[in-house]
């Protein structure tokens, strides 16, 4: 039956309606499709049906009310026993099965803002009943113990990627599914590993032996990377790819061993002279602007780490949402901007909740790691300091890199983050083997990074440097199943790091701060 488009004339649903005849739910569903702009049927472990004309029937026959709905591939047909509730968006119908099992459905209208998290919660079912075919076709010896997309906040349980327990015997399985978006495939590690030890201390009675994730076709190639780079003795880890139409398929671990990074070549400053090099020494002639040298020979102007000019060949340019050219007639306006940046980004500032004392909250950690990094390490050489080399994709990454030496010429990965961050661990570690990669092909001699020092071989040191409120609870977690090949640090600063850089605590590894 096709249906029209709203009009102010229609009836309003009430909250719930009790099983009635066939006729009177026939009358309630076909009201709701009659107001739906775009709506679907959902039914737990199957993909929604549109209801398009055409596509679906509705017929009550002997007080049997019977809907049938079908795409190109599908077909579903259900006996609707009751309007279990209605709202908003959507219209939830206790159904009958084959073999008399009850069910439901829900007919949502995808054009309505309130069915949002309906339209959601019907995915992440779709999706888990998808995973539960996985498990039974390639884990056909295990039983399936537990299986859910509950959010457990306290144990940072994520409703996004559905989990398992699979047990055989006294052993166990940590299983973790991603759906097909690249943001959740991004996260796929951390949750599972959270999974894995959360298993491992509720469930004393098993021995969960590792790690088992279900990945995306296309997202692969980080999670097999990073997982690389686990210590095999704390966990096995193996790992499945799936097609759009359901196809899975085993990885082979060893078959990810190269990495796909681009080290760009380090170029000395270009020259300032004539016009550009005196308007740069009069903009930093302000105390707060900071000079930033960038691997590619351009310089950028800063106040606390906030970018608000730059060098761009023998041009300049300037503003902070957008670049724009600048001339002579500019140089009063930049001078402006440079000031109120310094009146706002300023640890004296009382109004904190101003856009510019907010904004880039990890360019100002930047800025106070680049003018005292010695104290997070007396070892480390205030300059050289690169920032975010080896290079990555746009967007992709929510923390600040920076790349250091020490003085007996081994690379020291810092990774910075001023608020809490699940992923920090992990996207560290995306950095690390990067840099790692590098050294160990000899590309920054090559290229012409930390020129008057002779980089040993040793693999580099990573730390983790945030506010030491501000490292997430599951920190340790994670970095409790890093292989010892990555020599990882936390470092904790001070509350009040905008003013001053003090280190709170030091710890290597998975290690608790005393």
């Amino acid at each position: 039956m096709a249906h029209t488009a709203l009009t102010h004339n229609m009836p309003r649903f009430s909250a719930t309606i009790s099983r009635g005849s066939a006729e009177e739910i026939q009358t309630a569903v076909e009201r709701f499709l009659s107001i739906s702009r775009q709506p679907i049927l959902l039914e737990p472990g199957e993909d929604p049906f549109p209801l398009t004309k055409g596509h679906y029937t509705i017929e009550a026959k002997h007080n049997r009310l019977i809907i049938q709905v079908w795409d190109q591939a599908r077909v579903l047909v259900r006996r609707v026993l009751a309007v279990a509730k209605q709202g908003k968006g959507r219209v939830e119908l206790v159904v009958e099965k084959f073999g008399k099992r009850t069910g439901q459905v829900i007919l949502a209208d995808q054009s309505n803002p309130a069915a949002a998290t309906i339209l959601l919660r019907g995915k992440r079912v779709t999706f888990r009943e998808q995973f539960r075919r996985f498990l039974f076709l390639h884990f056909p010896n295990w039983t399936i113990s537990s299986l859910s997309t509950e959010q457990d906040l306290e144990n940072s349980l994520s409703p996004v990627y559905p989990r398992a327990l699979l047990t055989r015997g006294p052993a166990g399985l940590a299983v973790l599914a991603s759906p097909r978006t690249g943001a959740e495939a991004a996260g796929v590690l951390t949750f599972g590993l959270i999974w894995l030890d959360y298993l491992r201390s509720s469930r004393r009675d098993l021995h969960v032996e590792g790690l088992v994730l279900f990945l995306p076709s296309g997202s692969e190639y980080m999670t097999c990377l990073r997982l690389r780079f686990l210590d095999k003795r704390k966990a096995a880890y193996f790992a499945f790819v799936y097609s759009s139409d359901g196809y899975v398929e085993p990885l082979d671990l060893n078959d990810y061993g190269n990495l796909d990074t681009k080290l760009a070549p380090c170029r000395s400053q270009i020259l300032l002279g004539g016009w550009m090099g005196k308007w740069i020494e009069r903009l930093c002639l302000n105390p707060d602007v900071e000079r930033v040298l960038n691997s590619d020979g351009s310089l950028s102007l800063r106040v606390r780490g906030l970018p608000f000019a730059r060098t761009s060949g023998n041009r300049l340019q300037f503003g902070l949402d957008r670049f724009k050219p600048a001339s002579e007639y500019h140089l009063a306006e930049i001078e402006r901007l440079a000031f109120e940046l310094a009146r706002h980004r300023s640890a004296e500032c009382p109004d904190r909740i101003n856009p510019l004392y907010q904004r880039l909250p990890e360019g100002w950690l930047e800025s106070q790691v680049r003018a005292h990094i010695e104290v997070l390490d007396a070892s480390l050489m205030p300059e050289p300091i690169y920032g975010q080399v080896p290079e990555f994709t746009a967007g992709e990454r929510s923390v600040l890199d920076l790349l250091a030496v020490d003085r007996h010429g081994r690379l020291t990965v810092l990774e910075l983050k001023a608020s809490e961050d699940i992923h920090l661990p992990l996207q560290a570690l995306d950095y690390w083997m990067r840099v790692r990669w590098h050294l160990d092909h000899g590309d920054f001699g090559r290229m012409g990074y930390f020129p008057t020092t002779t980089l040993a071989s040793a693999a580099p040191r990573l730390f983790l440097v945030a506010p030491s409120l501000y490292f997430h609870p599951t920190t340790e977690v994670i970095l409790r199943y890093f292989s010892p090949e990555v020599p990882v640090e936390r470092i904790g600063l001070g509350v009040e790091w905008r003013r001053k850089l003090e280190v709170m605590f030091r710890v290597g590894g998975a290690h608790k701060p005393v």
